[in-house]
């Protein structure tokens, strides 16, 4: 197989009307059933297996279905969620080729002869499509060809089938009946009429002849099955943002069971971001109420994120602080931006284990448990005076938190390190006074004098010492003086 050469995988939905009402249920109910028509005449367009077990078939009308099976939910097409689906196939489909078009019908078509060598082969390609379609919960059936209109062809009447050659292509669609070749309805008529079964045998027939009896239309889609017409059909580009919706059933009035519709938006929204290798900073879950406005639950994480473990954990601890004001009549997921991942890079020659990510998950645990205002950090300012040389603020989404240091790192020197050995670790609020005097000196004075700008301006001699109980204060007096001790702080 030349993987140079252009091949097209196509994937073609199986009944995409009930796919896509079924994707937008929380609990799709067994016994289903998607009507269409005029509603004087409605007829069903797809059922689910459980339904045609139960006698149900499409193009059945809609009185003779409820009659073989009274407990068969009925629902109406939803052509909005048909396009959201074929909105996600794009976004899922970009993460194996650059070159995506969903505008086959019921389909998308992808070209992956650019890819076969990444994924060594076709087989291999093949069962990455198929595991992420079930896990989408999507039949389709796939097909390999040098063109995209043929490969939709052949996807809808063998699945799996692969044709890389243009003399057995052309033998494959030789034999495909008038009635499936996906030409016009009216052309197909006229067709049949002439006796027509196959598309064999309008090989035959001189081109202008043929063209005034079926149309213009339908010329050009035959030619463009058989290559004698270029076929390019219009590249789907990738959203920049991400938006889905399930619909429930029984109203929940608790968290727990809005768990499994999280879990699955979830799924759709790690699929998309691998597929554009991108990630997630910041989500809004949507709570959505029949009688009620909508309850917003924002998510915010301090760095681009797409593991699905740990979206749903902090997802999870946010909605569990939610009070609900009443019953849920639907779950929404939307996140407006979707930066680049950038994953944490670890040195190649080190085995210790890197605690940056750790520490990262904590604070994001912290903030999702907690809420975002109960979690600071301290930012340093251009002042000399303790109490002021810094204060607390809330951690932010951008705010990258302060790594740790790496083991075997280079020690402090100099002034940096004394300086680190002469300030407390436990700053008090305001300085109190010292009950007894410091049974030793162990450092100092360090003479501060600063803020004579602001008014608030200090002279002061701070000591380390240690006091009759042994422990270890950062205290002051009035510059030349041993005596008036304020005691400003402990260490560890």
């Amino acid at each position: 197989m030349n993987a140079r050469a252009p091949l097209w995988a196509c994937l073609h939905l199986r009944a995409p009307a009930l796919a896509a009402v079924r994707r937008r249920l929380a609990e799709p109910p067994g016994l289903l059933a998607i009507c269409d028509g005029p509603q004087t005449r409605p007829f069903v367009l797809a059922c689910s297996a459980a339904a045609a077990m139960a006698g149900v078939r499409p193009g059945q009308s809609l009185p003779a279905a409820r009659a073989l099976c009274p407990a068969l939910r009925v629902l109406p097409r939803d052509p909005a969620a048909e396009r959201e689906l074929r909105e996600l196939l794009g976004q899922w489909a970009y993460g194996y080729s650059d070159q995506v078009s969903p505008d086959l019908p019921d389909a998308v078509a992808l070209e992956v002869g650019g890819s076969l060598k990444l994924f060594r082969g076709w087989p291999r390609l093949e069962r990455c499509l198929r595991d992420d379609l079930a896990r989408l919960g999507l039949e389709a059936g796939l097909a390999l060809a040098p063109r995209p209109r043929a490969a939709w062809l052949l996807a809808q009447r063998h699945n799996g089938q692969v044709v890389t050659d243009e003399v057995q292509l052309r033998r494959q669609l030789d034999a495909v009946p008038i009635v499936e070749a996906g030409l016009p309805a009216g052309a197909t008529a006229s067709l049949r009429a002439m006796g027509f079964l196959c598309l064999r045998e309008l090989a035959a027939l001189p081109r202008d002849g043929l063209g005034r009896r079926i149309g213009p239309e339908a010329l050009a889609h035959l030619d463009r099955l058989y290559g004698r017409l270029p076929d390019p059909l219009p590249h789907w580009q990738p959203p920049a943002r991400f938006e889905s919706v399930l619909e429930f059933d029984a109203r929940p009035t608790a968290v727990e069971p809005l768990l499994f519709a999280l879990r699955r938006l979830l799924g759709e929204l790690v699929l998309v971001l691998q597929a554009r290798d991108g990630g997630v900073q910041q989500f809004r879950l949507l709570l959505l109420h029949e009688d009620r406005p909508v309850t917003p639950v924002p998510v915010g994480l301090l760095r681009p994120e797409r593991d699905p473990a740990r979206l749903l954990e902090l997802a999870r601890a946010r909605l569990e602080r939610v009070v609900l004001p009443a019953p849920v009549a639907g779950l929404g997921l939307v996140a407006d931006r979707l930066p680049p991942f950038r994953p944490a890079i670890a040195d190649l020659f080190t085995q210790a284990r890197t605690e940056t990510s750790d520490w990262t998950l904590l604070l994001e645990r912290l903030r999702a448990r907690l809420g975002d205002e109960a979690v600071l950090e301290p930012v340093a300012t251009a002042d000399h005076r303790p109490e002021c040389a810094g204060t607390l603020r809330v951690l932010h989404h951008a705010s990258a938190p302060a790594a740790r240091p790496r083991a075997g790192a280079a020690p402090v020197h100099g002034h940096a390190r004394q300086l680190a050995e002469t300030r407390p670790v436990w700053l008090l609020p305001r300085p109190v006074p010292l009950r007894q005097p410091p049974a030793r000196i162990l450092a100092g004075p360090e003479r501060l004098e600063s803020g004579w700008w602001d008014g608030g301006d200090v002279r002061r001699d701070y000591y380390v010492v240690e006091t009759r109980d042994g422990q270890r204060a950062w205290v002051y007096c009035p510059p030349g003086r041993r005596d008036g001790w304020m005691l400003h702080g402990w260490f560890a």
